[in-house]
C-alpha cells in the first residue's frame, strides 16, 4: 500500500506522516520517504530528478524490492546519509511534490494538507530558521520555493487529484 501526502511547506504534512505511520504500524511494516531527502537542492527541487526518485521508489515497493538512495545533506547541498528503504507492507511518501501525476496511478490515498501558502511559510521560518547559517537567505530560498511549488501543484493539479483533504491551519 502506498500513501502519498502534499500540500505547501509548513502545512503539517510531516507531522501527519508520523501520525499515520504510528497508526499503520499496527498493521504491519512502514517506512515514510520524506521528499526533502530527494530534493536535489534548492535550484530545481520539484523537476525532473524528484519525479525520477519518486518513480524508482514506488515501482521497487511494486515490486517487492529495497531501495537505497543518498539524501541531500542540506548543510554542504551534497549528497548525504545513504537512506534504505526496506520492503513494507505500507510506504508513506511525504512532502511538496509526493502527490505528483507520474506515481499517482500507484498510490492507494492520495492526502492533500490544505494551508495558507504565507501560513506555511511563517510556520516553516519559525521552525528552521535557527538552525541554518544565514536566516535571510534561507528566507528568500523558502520563498523562492513557494513560487516553484505553487506551478508545481498548477501543473500537476495535486489538490484536484487528492482522495482526502487535510485542514493543516491548525496543528495537526
Amino acid at each position: 500500500m502506498i500513501t502519498s501526502i502534499d500540500g505547501w511547506a509548513g502545512a503539517g504534512k510531516t507531522t501527519l506522516a508520523s501520525h499515520l505511520a504510528q497508526t499503520f504500524s499496527d498493521r504491519g511494516s512502514v517506512f515514510v520517504v520524506h521528499m526533502d531527502d530527494l530534493y536535489q537542492g534548492w535550484d530545481d527541487p520539484l523537476g525532473e530528478p524528484l519525479t525520477d526518485a519518486l518513480i524508482s521508489i514506488v515501482q521497487a515497493h511494486l515490486n517487492k524490492e529495497s531501495f537505497t538512495f543518498r539524501a541531500l545533506d542540506w548543510t554542504t547541498l551534497a549528497p548525504g546519509d545513504e537512506i534504505s528503504i526496506p520492503v513494507v507492507d505500507h510506504l508513506i511518501l511525504e512532502g511538496v511534490g509526493a502527490g505528483q501525476r507520474a506515481i499517482r496511478a500507484h498510490v492507494d490515498t492520495k492526502i492533500w494538507v490544505e494551508i495558507e501558502p504565507v501560513v506555511g511559510l511563517r510556520r516553516v521560518l519559525e521552525r528552521d530558521e535557527k538552525n541554518v547559517a544565514d536566516p535571510h537567505e534561507f528566507e528568500k530560498q523558502m520563498r523562492r520555493f513557494q513560487d516553484l511549488a505553487a506551478a508545481h501543484f498548477a501543473t500537476e493539479g495535486t489538490v484536484f487529484a487528492a482522495d482526502f483533504e487535510v485542514n493543516g491551519q491548525g496543528r495537526l
